[in-house]
């Protein structure tokens, strides 16, 4: 049995930590400052988002707009886009699964990743990478 106290961890702005990953699911905790977002972006697994501490306010492309607190939880089918934005200082749980999920670099042989980034780096659009942004919507430098 492994087991966290998520509250407690100490955690850095921007730097998400793998609590654990198997090829089952992997599970990922993300402190959010205030304000600032994880801008509009997809996995290729289903995931669930769950708010431990703060307030987040979570967009689709489709529309949907959810907003609340800690206990709140959202889930996602594989490749539907999203956004996350910080309300207040926030602490979320990602649960990927299963991981890594079809189509993720992680799971392809070593000779297909080159040609798969190449091909990403040559087709990326803006707004596929996510980002974080402040709600003004200015870059932010994930490693501060």
């Amino acid at each position: 049995m492994k087991s966290w106290d998520i509250k407690t961890l100490d955690l850095r702005p921007h730097s998400p930590e793998i609590l654990s990953s198997s090829q089952d699911a992997r599970a990922i905790v993300l402190e959010l400052p205030a304000g600032e977002a994880l801008t509009d972006h997809q996995v290729h697994e289903r995931a669930w988002v769950t708010v431990i501490e703060g307030e987040v306010e979570i967009t689709t492309t489709a529309g949907e707009q959810v907003c609340g607190g800690t206990g709140l939880v959202v889930e996602f089918a594989p490749r539907e886009r999203h956004a996350v934005h910080a309300r207040s200082n926030a602490r979320i749980l990602l649960l990927l699964t299963p991981w890594p999920g079809t189509g993720h670099p992680g799971a392809m042989p070593v000779e297909d990743k080159a040609h798969a980034r190449q091909h990403a780096a040559e087709h990326q659009h803006p707004a596929t990478k996510p980002t974080v942004t402040s709600l003004e919507g200015e870059a932010l430098d994930p490693r501060s």
